[in-house]
């Protein structure tokens, strides 16, 4: 399911062009994150889109940690970056942060004030924000631009030397205010903040911003193909300004791809950093988060995750995918590789009262009917066994195949039983059903005597393993829309019910389940053996995803 390529698409067409033509000699592309959170499915695509890309031209990636904002950055985000894209089975040529670049950034600013393209403003970013305009009216001029440019510099120097607070002043380029497009309205490149850098330390208290700083790290390593979000396509002339303006001789060139969303869920790293900060997840690497981590631990593949982009493309289109497509590829990569066991999550124990006491058979089950490769498992059978509670119903509906009293259903690799009593405890809870079980109907014993509709799972009462079970809902309630949202307005979509957890039993050859272990439980879906909570003999489960689906690729 691996794909080694990308489809056909329009950057694919630039690079073959540009190599065609002699623009370029060797494709560089990089993956830029910022290190303020963890990764998500978003991320995914555009880790898949840089590493393929380049990869199918025999050129290279860099990993570049865009770290210009000393308050929100830490080398916990660093880490799990960098654990996230080799998951995903890439590997860079080139490990790079924008802080290694500063004093360069310092000097290309410092040009930009010589030529009279930048200036220092003391509004503040209130002022700023009111000075700048609307989309149908144009921004007014600071009454700091036209101030000389050695005023600027030595302004500048003294910014850079420490001499003024937080917000007092700013560096800000000089183009137009009167720009249709707002981002060329005199955009801030430098602020000034007195904080503590995971990198750099303390040596700097004015940091790029970064718009600024993102087209000079494209220009220093010599990146060709600068691909992002279509988010960015308004940035894009602000971009080939910095380049042109700051006499850079590497000329990258942007190139923008629709981001990735999925429905039910949310990718903005601020929204996520709240669900985590409240409380509402366990963590970034909580299983129903749309981080790498939280799939990973929750138990998707990177097969099935580049093999789901593989198939949304890449083209400048925007639009919410269906988490239902996602699931689609786990199930498909995991239906030959998950060997396939019982699991009893809510269990209601069962008394074959004709079955010899203190006897204990081992019966023969297949471990993937699809994939006969992977063998075949022995599981014990004996008098007790556990059922699921919703297998079993006193007074049941028409067509209802599974057990009531007087009928018969098979037990999966095993025998026909027939319920015969129901025992109850004082508030008329069903606590335990007698069956009898017909020796005659051994599972591959080839008997064709009779039939029954319905056929359940179970495991052995004495020798079962308890196990917890996560099942786990959408966490986003209905589809959520990303811009303009209210946080209050966002947390109120969280689903209340997106995890559940139930205690069960397991088969016995599973109490040396490891963590990130797959199974497909019977009737239940596939399941992960969990990271965090799992411990020797007492596994934690967490849901992947159902069996079925409804969801269709279009043809």
């Amino acid at each position: 399911m691996e794909n080694n390529c990308t489809p056909p698409n329009f950057i694919k067409n630039i690079i073959s062009e540009d190599l065609k033509n002699g623009k370029v000699d060797t494709v560089v592309t990089r993956f830029p994150p910022e290190p303020n959170g963890y990764l998500h499915i978003g991320h995914a695509k555009a880790i898949w889109i840089n590493f393929t890309l380049a990869d199918e031209f025999n050129g290279r990636t860099h990993l570049r940690f865009d770290d210009t904002n000393p308050v929100k950055e830490d080398t916990e985000y660093v880490n799990s970056i960098k654990e996230d894209v080799k998951w995903l089975g890439f590997d860079w040529e080139g490990l790079f942060f924008a802080s290694d670049y500063f004093e360069e950034m310092y000097n290309r600013a410092v040009i930009l004030i010589k030529k009279g393209k930048a200036y220092v403003d003391d509004l503040s970013a209130d002022q700023i924000r009111e000075y700048r305009g609307t989309l149908t009216e144009p921004g007014q001029n600071s009454p700091y631009r036209d101030r000389s440019v050695e005023e600027n510099l030595d302004l500048f120097t003294r910014m850079r030397n420490g001499e003024f607070k937080d917000g007092e002043k700013v560096l800000r380029a000089k183009i137009d205010m009167a720009s249709p497009n707002i981002n060329l309205r005199d955009p801030v490149i430098y602020r000034i903040v007195h904080a503590s850098h995971h990198n750099t330390g303390d040596k700097w208290c004015i940091y790029p911003m970064y718009t600024f700083a993102h087209p000079l790290e494209d220009a220093i390593e010599g990146i060709t193909h600068s691909l992002c979000s279509t988010e960015f396509e308004d940035q894009r002339p602000f971009y080939d300004w910095t380049i042109a303006e700051t006499e850079m001789p590497n000329v990258p060139h942007q190139y923008e791809f629709g981001r990735l969303n999925l429905e039910q869920t949310v990718t903005s790293k601020r929204k996520l950093k709240m669900l985590v900060d409240e409380g509402h997840v366990d963590g970034w690497d909580d299983p129903r988060m749309p981080t790498i981590s939280g799939l990973r631990r929750r138990g998707y593949t990177p097969e099935a995750i580049k093999a789901f982009i593989f198939e949304t493309g890449i083209s400048k289109a925007f639009g919410a995918v269906d988490l239902k497509m996602l699931e689609h590829f786990i199930r498909e990569d995991l239906k030959l590789k998950a060997p396939r066991t019982m699991a009893v999550v809510d269990p209601l124990k069962v008394v074959i009262t004709n079955y010899p006491e203190g006897q204990t058979e081992l019966l023969e089950a297949e471990n993937n009917s699809e994939n006969p490769e992977m063998g075949n498992r022995q599981i014990p059978f004996s008098r007790e066994i556990y059922i699921e509670r919703e297998d079993f119903m006193e007074n049941p509906p028409s067509k209802y195949f599974r057990l009531f009293p007087g009928n018969e259903v098979r037990l999966k690799h095993a025998y026909f039983i027939k319920c015969n009593d129901v025992i109850k405890d004082a508030e008329g809870n069903v606590v335990e059903i007698h069956c009898t079980y017909d020796p005659e109907t051994k599972s591959g014993s080839g008997f064709t005597g009779r039939k029954v509709k319905g056929t359940i799972h179970w495991v052995d009462a004495g020798q079962a393993v308890p196990a917890e079970f996560r099942l786990y809902e959408p966490l986003i309630l209905d589809e959520e829309v990303e811009e303009g949202q209210e946080e209050k307005h966002f947390l109120d979509k969280v689903n209340p019910n997106s995890l559940i957890i139930k205690h069960g039993f397991v088969e016995p050859g599973m109490k040396d389940a490891k963590p990130q272990d797959k199974f497909q439980f019977f009737r239940h879906g596939y399941f992960n053996v969990d990271s965090k909570y799992s411990t020797p003999g007492h596994p934690v489960f967490n849901l992947v995803v159902s069996l079925k689906s409804s969801f269709q690729l279009p043809k």
